[in-house]
């Protein structure tokens, strides 16, 4: 947290919050940032794994990695997210070869810590997400698997339905008052992250 008293610049970097504020506000801004850092908003990002889809492939499904062009498709999204300085406090991925090869790159471009989790390999669902939320409490999480699996635990937190491309990401900011309910913030396809 960066507060600049001369121009009155108040900037929140853990909640994304940039403001102008007058000096009698921020004591009272201060206030509030820590109730919601105690029990507020969790951060939750859903990242699909990039592109797997080899010709001609013979081994089981689950054993798929990342091809040359998911391997590029996911660097892009790693770079556009440390562009937009998104940095969750954990990246949490499926043992699947796909998704932790997708995890792996964006976990070295952040610099965030990546821990698999079978709870995420395919059929992750609504109980899986409160068990992997209890076990990191952290405020940001990333998570990294497959569909159709994020979107419908997507709709079942926000009532939204949705459809994520490989190498998609979806914010989700779930209110840890009310449990298990969020809203979606925004959902990106790898092509737009690509141009940022």
């Amino acid at each position: 947290m960066r507060v600049k008293f001369g121009v009155h610049r108040f900037e929140d970097v853990r909640h994304g919050i940039i403001l102008a504020l007058g000096s009698h506000d921020i004591e009272r801004y201060n206030r509030a940032s820590k109730r919601c850092a105690q029990g507020g908003h969790v951060k939750l990002y859903f990242l699909r794994h990039g592109q797997a889809n080899w010709e001609h492939w013979e081994r089981p499904d689950d054993e798929r990695p990342l091809t040359k062009k998911g391997r590029k498709q996911v660097a892009a999204v790693a770079d556009a997210l440390q562009e937009l300085q998104v940095h969750p406090n954990i990246i949490l991925t499926s043992p699947l070869p796909r998704a932790s090869e997708t995890a792996e790159i964006v976990s070295n471009e952040l610099g965030v810590e990546c821990v698999t989790s079978s709870l995420l390999a395919p059929g992750f669902d609504l109980n899986a997400l409160r068990e992997l939320l209890n076990e990191h409490p952290e405020r940001d999480v990333m998570l990294v698997g497959h569909e159709p699996d994020f979107s419908r635990v997507i709709a079942e937190l926000t009532g939204g339905a949705v459809r994520m491309a490989k190498a998609g990401l979806a914010r989700i900011d779930l209110d840890a008052a009310t449990g298990l309910t969020g809203e979606l913030v925004w959902l990106v396809p790898p092509k737009v992250l690509k141009e940022i």
